[in-house]
Formats: structure tokens, sequence, C-alpha cells
């Protein structure tokens, strides 16, 4: 990791302690402040140092901006309680965007690790249909919106699965560690919203969303398409 990697991380370190400690000590004005720097750090990283070259890099920022866009409307709550909805649907389109940019590394070699993909689409149903059916009880009128959100979540671990022997083993790794810390965070945010609320659900699930956002970024940049495509 170079010098510019690790200023990067101490300032993300920072966000991350501002953030965690707002929410914890209830300091609403800080959090309103610090909680866009988690992705507005991540958006400064990524372009300068891809400089968003080739179509991978710009998907991974446009659905960052996507996430600025979710997180800050999710503050907003309580201007307006629709902004909370507005934004997890921003937050959705986000998980669109990575989801079609892990696509361009698997569409690189489609013939790989056939074995692999097999297994990782088999666990990966049975892991989204058992927590669609634990939630079903609670959701009521929300059932078609769950649905579209699970199998979203779904797709981002399939194709970041996907990218195995396609990419550099650090990306994919970093890569899928990233996407299985943002499923953890979205699932603990539907149990404590649909099932069971309980205390510091918020600070899981926002440490959660920052480990998930750095881990993907981070891999994105590491990343080296072993079969080279024109991006």
């Amino acid at each position: 990791m170079n010098k510019r990697h690790t200023l990067y991380a101490i300032a993300y370190a920072l966000v991350f302690i501002l953030v965690l400690l707002a929410r914890l000590m209830q300091w609403s004005l800080l959090s309103e402040i610090a909680t866009p720097f988690i992705t507005v750090t991540l958006l400064l990283f990524l372009s300068t140092v891809t400089h968003l070259k080739g179509r991978f890099h710009q998907r991974l920022f446009t659905g960052l901006v996507l996430a600025l866009t979710g997180n800050t409307l999710i503050l907003m709550q309580n201007h307006h309680p629709s902004y909370f909805l507005y934004g997890l649907i921003a937050l959705l389109i986000c998980t669109v965007f990575y989801i079609i940019a892990f696509y361009l590394d698997f569409r690189s070699a489609q013939e790989l690790d056939k074995r692999g993909a097999k297994i990782a689409i088999f666990s990966t149903a049975i892991l989204s249909i058992a927590f669609y059916l634990f939630l079903r009880p609670h959701l009521g009128a929300l059932r078609l919106p769950v649905i579209i959100y699970v199998l979203l979540m779904a797709m981002m671990i399939m194709m970041a699965a996907f990218r195995n022997q396609r990419v550099n083993p650090i990306s994919f790794k970093l890569v899928l560690a990233g996407v299985l810390f943002f499923v953890l965070s979205g699932a603990i945010l539907a149990c404590s919203y649909f099932v069971n609320p309980f205390k510091y659900a918020d600070i899981c699930i926002i440490s959660t969303y920052m480990i998930a956002q750095y881990l993907i970024i981070l891999g994105g940049i590491r990343r080296e398409l072993l079969r080279k495509l024109s991006d």
C-alpha cells in the first residue's frame, strides 16, 4: 500500500471514529456533518488514485455518489419522513451500479471457475430465501420492495464471487469481504426495522456499512484484470 493509500486510510479512520462517536453520544449535529464524509472521502480516494479511467471505476464512482445521496436523505428524515424511503432507494440503486461494475470483470472470462459460480449461486440462493422467509411475517404491505432488496443483495454477492480468477486475488478478496459487510449492514437494518429494534442497532448498521464501502472501494482501486479488456 503506497503513501497515498495510507493517508486516505488514516482520513477514513478519523471519519469512522467521528461518526461512531456522534452516534454513541447522540450528537446529532456532529452526525449530520460527519456522516456524508464517509462517501466524500471514498469519492476523493477513488477519483484521485484511478482518475476514473475505464467503466469499472466510473461505475463504482456513480455508486458512491448515489450512496452519498442516500446517506444525506436518511439524515434528513427528521425534516420529512419520506426522505428515509428516498434514501433507501438511492442506496439500492448504488448496489445496482456495483453489480454492473462487477459484471464487467465476470464478462472478461465467463468460462472460468464454473464450479465456484455454482457454489456461489446455490449458497446465496439458500441464504436469501431463508432470510426473506424469516422477515416475511413482519413485512405487511412491504413484501414486494423487500423481495427486490433481497434479490439485489443476492446479485451483488454472486457478482462479487464471480470475479474469482478474473482479477488479482487481493482485489477479489477485498471486494467480496466488502460486499458481505454491505449485506450484513442491510440485514441488521431490516431486522431492526421490521422484526425487533435493539440497543446499538444504529452503531452496528453504520459501522458495518463503513467497513463495507471502504473494502469495496479499496478492492476496486487495487483491481488488476487478468484478461485485459478495453475497460
